[in-house]
């Protein structure tokens, strides 16, 4: 009898164990999966050396939308030169 605790507190541990193995990180492709800190910080940078001011409140939507705009072209351009360069040639 007083094995069992011990026993159940094992298989616990282990079932645990067994499935932070298999768990999978989120897919890049999806657009509601977190980001990570790099990132943000990434997204923060490419919109400030896209123009946008955070503190210029009387723009403030229009140079956020440009901004926008802005890396978003970036990075269609930066995808379609990588999908460019995996093709077989």
């Amino acid at each position: 009898m007083k094995n069992l605790p011990c026993l159940l507190a094992g298989a616990l541990f282990g079932a645990s164990c067994f499935a932070s193995a298999y768990a999978q990180p989120p897919s890049k492709s999806d657009p509601s999966a977190p980001k990570t800190r790099a990132e943000v910080k990434a997204d923060t940078l490419a919109w400030l050396a896209a123009g946008y001011d955070p503190n210029n409140w009387w723009d403030y939507p229009d140079n956020a939308q440009r901004a926008g705009r802005i890396v978003a072209a970036q990075r269609a351009q930066e995808a379609g030169a990588g999908g460019a360069q995996m093709r077989p040639q």
